[in-house]
C-alpha cells in the first residue's frame, strides 16, 4: 500500500472529511442523551455509561488513526466512509441496544475496532507504528468478541460482557498493549501530533454542548405557551450551557493544545488527558442535556430523585472531570471546581425541595461563579 501517513510539517489541522466523520456522533450523542431521559434510574445510567464507552471509543480510536493518516488520501477516506457507515448503523440501534438490537451494537463496535486496526497494520507497514498496531488488532479482536458475545447474551450478561469490552481496549491503553511474543509498547512509540488530537477532542466537546442547545431550543419550541417558570428555565438552562463551554473553552482548550503540542511524550498525555478523562466531561454533557429536557418541560413541579441527580450530576461529573484534566495537562488542582462538586453534593441533600427551575438555576450560577473565578483568579490557583 502506497505510504498514507500525514507529512508532519507545520501544524496537523483537522480536515473536512475528518468534520463529516463526526457529524454521525452528534446523532449517536442525541441517542444516548434521549436513551438515559427514557431510563433514569441507576441501571439506565450504568447502561448509559456503557454505551458512551462504547461509542467515544470508536469515535476516539479513529481520531487517533486520522492523526497518523493523511485524511486527504483516497483509501484513509474510504476507510473513515466505511467507519461512518458501521457507527450510524450503531447509532441508529443505540435505543435497542439492552433489547432487541444488542447484537447489532456489540457487531458494529468489533467491526470498527478489528477493522480499524487491522487497516492501520497494513498502511502501517515497515514503519515504526507497525508493530504497535499488530499488538493493538489482538486487543481488538479480544474487546471485539466480548462485544458481540455481549450483545447475544441478556440481561446482566449483556452489561457485564459490555462493561469488559471497552475496558479490555482502556486497559490495553494502560499496558502499552502488551501481547506475548510481540511485547508492550511505551508512550514514546506513539509519536501523535498532540494539537491534532487535542484539536479533535475539543471538537467532540462541541457535539455534546451542541446537543444541549438542541435539546434547550427543541424543548422551548414544543411548549404550548411560556410561563415565567418556563422562561427562567430556559435561560438558566442556557446559561449553564455557556458556562460550561467558558470553562473549557476560554482559556484551557488552546492552552492544553500548546502543553500537549510542545511534550516530549505526547502519546502519554494523549492517552490520559483526552483518552481517558475528555469522556467524563462528555458524560457530564450528555446528562445535563437530558435535564435540560426534563426540567424544561415542567419547571415548576417539585423535583423528583431522577431530576436531582441529573440536574447536579451532570453538572458536577462535567467539572470534576475538567478538574482531573487540569492535574493531567497542568498538574495543578483546581480548588474551584473541586468545591464547587462539594456543593453541588450538598445541595443535592435537600434537591427533592426544591422545583426543577430552582435546581437547574442553582447549578447555573455554581458553573458561572467557577467561569469567574478563573478570570477573577487568573494567574493563580483557580
Amino acid at each position: 500500500m502506497a505510504n498514507l501517513l500525514r507529512v508532519r510539517t507545520g501544524a496537523q489541522r483537522v480536515t473536512n472529511v475528518e468534520l463529516f466523520f463526526d457529524l454521525v456522533y452528534v446523532f449517536a450523542v442525541t441517542q444516548l442523551s434521549h436513551y438515559l431521559l427514557g431510563h433514569a434510574t441507576v441501571e439506565g445510567a450504568f447502561q448509559t455509561a456503557l454505551l458512551l464507552a462504547l461509542v467515544w471509543l470508536a469515535w476516539e480510536y479513529t481520531a487517533w488513526t486520522t492523526n497518523y493518516l493523511d485524511p486527504d488520501r483516497i483509501p484513509v477516506r474510504l476507510l473513515l466512509m466505511s467507519l461512518m457507515l458501521v457507527s450510524l448503523v450503531m447509532s441508529a440501534a443505540l435505543p435497542q441496544a439492552f433489547g432487541k438490537l444488542g447484537l447489532v451494537v456489540g457487531a458494529a463496535y468489533a467491526t470498527m475496532q478489528i477493522g480499524r486496526s487491522a487497516f492501520m497494520m497494513v498502511a502501517l507497514r515497515g514503519e515504526r507504528l507497525e508493530r504497535t498496531f499488530q499488538r493493538l488488532l489482538v486487543w481488538s479482536v479480544v474487546s471485539g468478541g466480548l462485544a458481540i458475545l455481549g450483545g447475544m447474551a441478556n440481561g446482566h450478561a449483556r452489561e457485564l460482557l459490555w462493561l469488559l469490552a471497552p475496558g479490555t481496549d482502556l486497559l490495553g491503553a494502560v499496558v502499552g498493549f502488551y501481547t506475548p511474543g510481540l511485547g508492550r509498547s511505551v508512550t514514546t512509540d506513539w509519536t501523535i501530533a498532540g494539537s491534532h488530537l487535542a484539536e479533535r477532542c475539543q471538537g467532540f466537546i462541541l457535539i455534546a454542548l451542541g446537543e444541549s442547545i438542541v435539546v434547550i431550543g427543541a424543548t422551548l419550541a414544543g411548549l404550548p405557551a411560556l410561563t415565567a417558570p418556563e422562561v427562567l428555565a430556559f435561560m438558566a438552562a442556557f446559561s449553564g450551557a455557556v458556562g460550561l463551554w467558558w470553562l473549557y473553552f476560554d482559556r484551557g482548550a488552546d492552552e492544553s493544545e500548546r502543553v500537549i503540542a510542545a511534550s516530549t511524550d505526547p502519546g502519554r498525555l494523549g492517552r490520559s488527558a483526552f483518552h481517558f478523562i475528555h469522556p467524563i466531561m462528555v458524560a457530564g454533557i450528555i446528562v445535563t442535556a437530558a435535564a435540560d429536557e426534563l426540567v424544561l418541560s415542567h419547571p415548576a413541579r417539585i423535583a423528583e430523585a431522577s431530576t436531582v441527580w441529573l440536574v447536579l450530576g451532570g453538572t458536577a461529573l462535567f467539572l470534576a472531570g475538567h478538574a482531573a484534566f487540569k492535574i493531567v495537562v497542568w498538574r495543578h488542582v483546581s480548588w474551584t471546581r473541586l468545591g464547587a462538586v462539594a456543593v453541588l453534593a450538598a445541595l443535592g441533600l435537600f434537591g427533592k425541595q426544591l422545583t426543577g427551575v430552582a435546581l437547574i438555576s442553582f447549578a447555573a450560577v455554581v458553573v458561572i461563579a467557577v467561569a469567574l473565578s478563573d478570570r477573577l483568579l487568573m494567574g493563580h490557583d483557580s
